[in-house]
């Protein structure tokens, strides 16, 4: 199997950041030139795991109720980050977001990641919760966005009956702690150098060029210790 570098990403379903830092940082890539040798590999986070599996607070509620801020400084809040999220080419809609606890939908996560089916999971986790206001935290709704995405519905179920799964959600937060991460978006390249919050993507792009150029270079190195006898070299040299 190819070697490839590997991008690893921190995120929350419910981070309004992570779903812009996703689009940037892919915006980069796809002009990378050796994007084909890059492996980026999600990672779970929650930033409130002590949220309801049931909607209680609309988006501007919780915000209100937990960051201290009046109902005119969360407006104009979300309204930055709606314009910040159309100029990247993503549609919120925060009236209909529904804040719910993100386990199952990383649960899920996790098991399309076994399937190399991380990216797609993400983005369609993303789209259900910002754009379209669907409940991520609801079983029924969590299998509906599985099967979109091309997982067996036998298999999505085993995402939340089998603690394997849950564990790996666990394993994914404690790591971040072990590495400092203190919010997300947070990528790290090549576990020597991170991107934190959702930056453009010329930021992401010298992130890449500077990880991939270390990486290339360790790894096209020959650690062979070699034990020399007669041959014939490419040259046509034969001694």
């Amino acid at each position: 199997m190819e070697k490839k570098m590997k991008i690893e990403i921190w995120s929350d379903i419910l981070c309004p950041f992570c779903y812009i830092g996703k689009r940037n940082f892919e915006k980069a890539l796809e002009q990378f030139p050796d994007k084909d040798q890059i492996e980026v590999i999600w990672k779970s986070y929650q930033l409130d795991p002590s949220l309801s599996q049931v909607p209680n607070d609309s988006y501007h509620d919780n915000l209100v109720k937990h960051k201290n801020m009046s109902r005119e400084q969360v407006d104009g809040m979300l309204e930055n980050i709606t314009q910040t999220a159309k100029e990247a080419g993503l549609d919120y809609n925060f009236d209909k977001a529904k804040i719910v606890n993100s386990q199952k939908a990383h649960q899920l996560i996790q098991l399309a990641k076994t399937k190399g089916m991380g990216d797609k999971a993400e983005e369609r986790l993303f789209l259900a919760f910002f754009t379209e206001g669907k409940n991520i935290a609801d079983l029924e709704t969590l299998n509906e966005l599985g099967t979109d995405i091309g997982l067996d519905k036998a298999e999505i179920e085993s995402a939340f009956t089998d603690e394997k799964y849950a564990t790996m959600v666990n394993h994914d937060i404690e790591e971040a702690r072990q590495i400092g991460v203190q919010g997300v978006p947070f990528f790290v390249l090549n576990r020597k150098y991170a991107v934190s919050g959702a930056q453009p993507a010329p930021a992401f792009m010298e992130g890449l060029e500077k990880a991939f150029g270390e990486w290339k270079e360790q790894n096209s190195a020959n650690d062979l210790d070699i034990s020399q006898g007669q041959n014939c070299s490419t040259d046509g040299d034969c001694d």
